[in-house]
């Protein structure tokens, strides 16, 4: 089996490299925190000093960084890929971030004779973990299609959706309609308690109705159980790129920044140290003032 390179060992990138050390593929890892990588040293993995290192000691590098600039230190910075003079020549990017970033980071690699394949990956850390997030790749067909077993083994959806950058719309798209949908099911279910239709009654009527879904289902579940891990939500990040590439294209989105402006509601009344579910309840119970059950 080949040897794959994993840049970013968070919540997110600590379970799809797993999954990938599952498969039968040896891992070179690096993230700035050494500790967030134990656990897959622990598995096998080797441990790189940086970008660099990574890149000159497999034939494929992948990464799930937390924003533009650490996906650009990692492609251009001091130590990055771009200094390899060995090993890979392509990176797969799963970084939520900015189409403009990626492109941008792409043109320059480009020079340096990498390719660049922008991705995303739709689910949470839990869903990484299993192997079943949602993959969206552009860029490269023939490398979507060479590479088909690496994403199999970290997603049970992968979808090749166009030109380079198009992943990263893809992710903002679905963070802008999750956050549109958590805020107005919170509120619709915030009305139907206030008017005597309690959680799980909302919930089996979901279930049986037009609107029924997988992600809708994992929602209500959270509401009714009254539990929200807390965590950082990531969704405000995702939503806030997808409505600056609104303004710059001039389409308006007003549901989408109504939404956006909730969750910064939750983040200046201490709401939002939850998943998005619990972002939206705790927030609800705030302005409805009630008593939010213990999570």
């Amino acid at each position: 089996m080949k040897t794959v390179g994993f840049i970013g060992t968070g919540g997110m990138g600590s379970g799809m490299a797993a999954n990938l050390i599952k498969a039968g593929y040896h891992l070179v890892v690096n993230d700035l925190r050494r500790e967030q990588a134990r656990g897959l040293e622990g598995e096998g993995a080797q441990f790189k000093d940086s970008p660099k290192a990574v890149g000159e000691s497999c034939e494929l590098v992948l990464s799930m960084l937390p924003n533009n600039d650490a996906v650009r230190a990692a492609g251009l910075g001091k130590g990055g890929l771009a200094e390899a003079t060995t090993g890979a020549k392509v990176w797969i990017d799963f970084s939520s971030i900015d189409k403009e970033t990626i492109v941008s980071v792409s043109g320059e690699l480009n020079q340096k004779g990498w390719t660049v394949v922008d991705a995303s990956a739709g689910g949470v850390e839990e869903v990484a973990a299993a192997g079943e997030l949602a993959l969206w790749l552009s860029g490269s067909k023939a490398l979507f299609d060479e590479h088909q077993p690496i994403f199999k083994a970290m997603g049970k959806s992968i979808l090749h959706v166009g030109e380079l950058g198009n992943a990263k719309l893809v992710k903002n798209a679905m963070a802008m309609l999750a956050a549109v949908q958590h805020m107005s099911v919170v509120e619709i279910g915030s009305w139907l308690r206030k008017g005597g239709l309690d959680e799980f009654t909302f919930k089996t009527i979901l279930e049986h109705s037009p609107w029924d879904s997988a992600a809708l289902q994992r929602m209500m579940e959270i509401i009714v159980s009254g539990k929200f891990k807390p965590r950082k939500s990531w969704m405000p990040k995702d939503v806030g790129f997808g409505l600056d590439m609104a303004r710059d294209m001039e389409v308006p989105m007003p549901f989408v920044g109504l939404a956006y402006q909730m969750f910064a509601i939750a983040q200046a009344t201490g709401q939002d140290g939850y998943e998005a579910t619990g972002i939206a309840c705790k927030l609800y119970d705030v302005i409805n003032g009630n008593k939010s059950k213990p999570s």
